[in-house]
């Protein structure tokens, strides 16, 4: 799809554009989505559900403050020790250049694959606000998932959520792997937790407001911004996955978050050469972890 707006990508969100263009781009949108015939929220969750199984997990809801969130977790719960959550990205965020999609459930999960894929150890998978919910009926605001996609009370959410998830698995610490625009909660979440010992993001968002002023896209007003964080996430573990072909968010936003930290305190950020902002994370992700360990 052409620049600036993203069709598959998680971080839509209302372009800045010549009059122009509009119209042009947002026929190019509506054609494509005549064209693949995009699946419906209940189809997407039982996808998901389907996608789950086959590992044997389970979607479970947890309430969380203003929000129910849902999460998957393996069947048979293993207790103690580390847990490795996994935040998704945005998901299906804008229909169009000027309108929000109805409901925000991923057409491709990338966050939940990549927990579905995790290696070794204990793991659970955690949506966003509104995700695989049937947002319509659950009386989400769109807001949620476009210009308050980070704002305190989602990120609250999330951090009650990863209370829940941390007593179910009995865990003592944790490690926070944020895809895409979870990139941007993970991150949060790390800087105001004292029990995540790695944070980790694969093609994430770590500078929510640099990367609206790249794309030329209007600031996610509202919402938090890590990069104000930075002096709290000095003392956590970080690796930062980036594709060298990802257009969505490219590599020099996260070498620019990564450049802020002291030299002795910076995080690692890694490229991978070929890959894009979904290709090819999830089938190589064992390979990755196990670096990381």
């Amino acid at each position: 799809m052409p620049w600036p707006f993203f069709v598959a990508g998680t971080h839509c969100t209302q372009p800045r554009m010549p009059l122009m263009m509009k119209p042009l781009l947002t026929l190019a949108c509506l054609m494509l989505a005549a064209c693949t015939s995009l699946p419906t929220p209940m189809t997407r969750r039982d996808t998901a559900d389907a996608l789950a199984a086959r590992q044997g997990w389970q979607r479970v809801t947890l309430p969380a403050g203003a929000f129910e969130l849902a999460t998957y977790v393996p069947e048979a719960d293993k207790t103690g020790g580390a847990l490795t959550v996994y935040v998704e990205g945005d998901g299906f965020a804008w229909l169009s250049p000027s309108q929000p999609s109805a409901d925000p459930t991923p057409i491709d999960p990338v966050g939940l694959k990549l927990a579905l894929a995790h290696p070794a150890g204990n793991a659970a998978y955690l949506a966003r606000p509104c995700q695989f919910a049937d947002a319509e009926r659950a009386g989400c605001s769109a807001r949620y998932w476009t210009g308050q996609r980070f704002a305190p009370e989602v990120i609250a959410a999330e951090d009650r959520a990863l209370d829940a998830l941390k007593a179910r698995f009995q865990a003592s610490r944790l490690t926070l792997v944020g895809y895409s625009g979870g990139g941007a909660v993970a991150a949060l979440l790390a800087a105001r937790r004292s029990d995540v010992a790695r944070l980790v993001t694969v093609a994430g968002n770590l500078d929510p407001a640099a990367w609206a002023r790249h794309h030329h896209v209007l600031p996610l007003t509202g919402s938090l911004n890590p990069p104000d964080a930075i002096g709290a996430l000095q003392g956590i573990s970080q690796w930062h996955f980036v594709g060298g072909r990802d257009a969505v968010v490219p590599p020099a936003l996260a070498e620019s978050f990564a450049n802020r930290f002291p030299v002795d305190r910076r995080p690692v950020v890694r490229i991978e050469p070929e890959y894009d902002h979904a290709c090819c994370w999830v089938e190589n992700w064992p390979r990755l972890m196990q670096e990381i360990r």
